[in-house]
């Protein structure tokens, strides 16, 4: 597949009827929930589960997500979801983004992106990501520039 970065953590998904909507495709918001499925499952076989997010009293959290529905999916397509860490500040802040292939024909059908930060669960306020953050996290990043 011809993806946007290199190595992505990767998800197969596959629309089912649940998911199609009125214009008989899989509706947008199906979308929104898979990538975050993949957030999740990328950070778990990173070794950070939400657990480990409770235990520490810090999340990286969804600051702004923006998605680019590029082509419509439909019932029993084969798809394949890959997302990458990108930009990490070591601080604060890293983003995540995400790519939708159709693996048919290997179309991308979405692109999307996240800006997180890092905050303390129990106050909702920002805070320095933990070391366990770090030591998880900033190995993967992967710079956008220099792979676009």
């Amino acid at each position: 597949m011809d993806w946007d970065y290199p190595h992505p953590f990767t998800l197969p998904r596959v629309p089912v009827a649940a998911d199609i909507d009125g214009l008989n495709h899989t509706n947008n918001a199906v979308y929104v929930r898979w990538c975050e499925q993949a957030g999740w499952a990328h950070s778990e076989a990173l070794g950070l589960s939400l657990d480990d997010y409770r235990r520490l009293d810090r999340a990286m959290a969804i600051r702004r997500g923006e998605y680019d529905y590029l082509l419509p999916t439909f019932a029993d397509e084969v798809l394949v979801l890959g997302t990458w860490l990108v930009a990490g500040d070591g601080k604060l802040a890293m983003g995540r983004r995400f790519q939708l292939v159709r693996e048919r024909d290997g179309a991308t059908v979405l692109r999307g992106r996240w800006d997180l930060v890092c905050i303390e669960l129990s106050s909702g306020r920002p805070r320095r990501m933990p070391q366990e953050f770090l030591d998880a996290y900033m190995t993967v990043v992967v710079d956008a520039q220099a792979a676009s």
